[in-house]
């Protein structure tokens, strides 16, 4: 007996390509189409400040699946395709053509786009967000050597493009609010260590310095800073955060907090409506509340389990969070995501660039982060999961391995 019903997903990000493979690796045989803005097909976003900025990796490596793989399992895709419209009674869509289609479920995948900085001459040519391909193609058509790049946000996009630009002979000068490095994500001692690594690697860091205006001609030539400096610049690239795309979803009178809001299975306050990604505001059992990611493993994970339970095969989602960077030659990881805690204590040395630090609440590990140890950090993340009362002296002490922890 075939299968007439017609499953939508709006959005052609990691999370919608995998929701749509989903389907189709568990044996749905209605139709599916995968609708995005993009002229791309679902690729992965990490590498837009790494190897493609660096030019290491060509723009369809980032490719989750080739185009034809798409045609094998039968998903529609059509991009450069905009959703103007969710009518949630009528279960149908309106495109941007005009055209309207059908669903009997709909996921939404709609991710995030850049914080857009609106200040004096932010509209100046010369000034770049890096969110998508075509914000790293267009940074690097007009990167040149010795180019002078001013980058707006000590977080991690910032960070990640810093350390790439300055391997391709580019002067980079960071400028941040905080008076430290991804201050919202690391503890002091972290930021820390990040701000000695750029800094010895020629980075120009200023902490506790505001953006006031832009200017120049028709194109960049000046920052002018809070602290009164007037910087010489030929580009900028701003990095302040992203805001969750979820106006669509709002529109259709979904409930919408900070991302929309999805139960443990991806669901939203719509029984025939889910979403994943970096657009979701989650429950997450294991940190005992509710969160928006913006991940890659989130996106991918999280897009897996909407895809099952568009066909009400879903097991509940609940993950440690994990998230990555790779600066120079440090790869960053770190788990969980804490707000509080009652201790940190590290293991292993900073200056030799290879440690991990640890936080803790109630002797119980609820977070960690790893400078160029990844090996240590699995374990940290084992016990984390089993919730392990472990000692501050057991953590720092590296003649006792970490595994052996477990037995205790």
């Amino acid at each position: 007996m075939s299968d007439n019903r017609q499953f939508l997903i709006i959005g052609a990000s990691q999370a919608g390509g995998w929701v749509a493979k989903t389907l189709r690796t568990e044996g749905f045989e209605g139709s599916v189409i995968l609708i995005g803005e993009e002229p791309y097909f679902p690729y992965e976003r990490p590498p837009l400040s790494k190897g493609v900025l660096a030019g290491d990796a060509t723009l369809e490596s980032t490719y989750f699946w080739t185009p034809e793989t798409y045609d094998e399992l039968n998903i529609d895709v059509r991009l450069k395709t905009r959703v103007t419209k969710i009518n949630r009674g009528k279960k149908q869509l309106t495109l941007d053509d005009g055209e309207t289609l059908k669903f009997d479920r709909l996921a939404i995948t709609t991710g995030a786009r850049a914080r857009n900085l609106s200040i004096e001459g932010s509209n100046l040519k010369g000034i770049f967000y890096l969110r998508t391909l075509a914000d790293t193609e267009a940074i690097r058509t007009n990167l040149k050597e010795r180019t002078k790049i001013l980058i707006v946000g000590g977080g991690w996009i910032g960070l990640e493009c810093a350390s790439t630009l300055k391997k391709l002979n580019c002067e980079v000068t960071i400028i941040e609010t905080a008076d430290r490095l991804c201050g919202r994500a690391v503890t002091p001692e972290i930021s820390d260590w990040m701000l000695h690594f750029h800094t010895s690697r020629g980075i120009e860091v200023k902490l506790n310095t505001t953006l006031n205006s832009f200017s120049g001609g028709s194109n960049l030539t000046q920052a002018n800073l809070s602290n009164g400096e007037a910087v010489k610049i030929d580009m900028a690239i701003i990095g302040i955060g992203v805001i969750p795309n979820v106006e669509l979803a709002e529109d259709a009178g979904l409930e919408v907090d900070n991302g929309i809001v999805v139960d443990i299975k991806t669901r939203t306050s719509d029984p025939n409506i889910f979403a994943a990604g970096d657009v979701t505001n989650h429950p997450n059992k294991i940190l005992g509340r509710n969160i928006r990611l913006e991940s890659w493993e989130n996106a991918q994970n999280q897009g897996i389990v909407a895809g099952k339970a568009l066909l009400d095969l879903a097991e509940p989602y609940a993950e440690i969070p994990w998230f990555w960077s790779d600066q120079f030659d440090a790869n960053i990881q770190m788990i969980g995501l804490p707000k509080n805690w009652d201790s940190t204590v590290t293991r292993g040395e900073p200056k030799s660039d290879e440690f991990i630090t640890f936080y803790l609440k109630h002797d119980q590990i609820i977070g960690a982060i790893s400078i160029n140890d990844p090996r240590n950090l699995r374990f940290a993340k084992r016990l984390m999961q089993a919730k392990k009362h472990i000692s501050v002296d057991d953590l720092a002490n590296t003649q006792i391995k970490l595994q052996s922890l477990m037995k205790n």
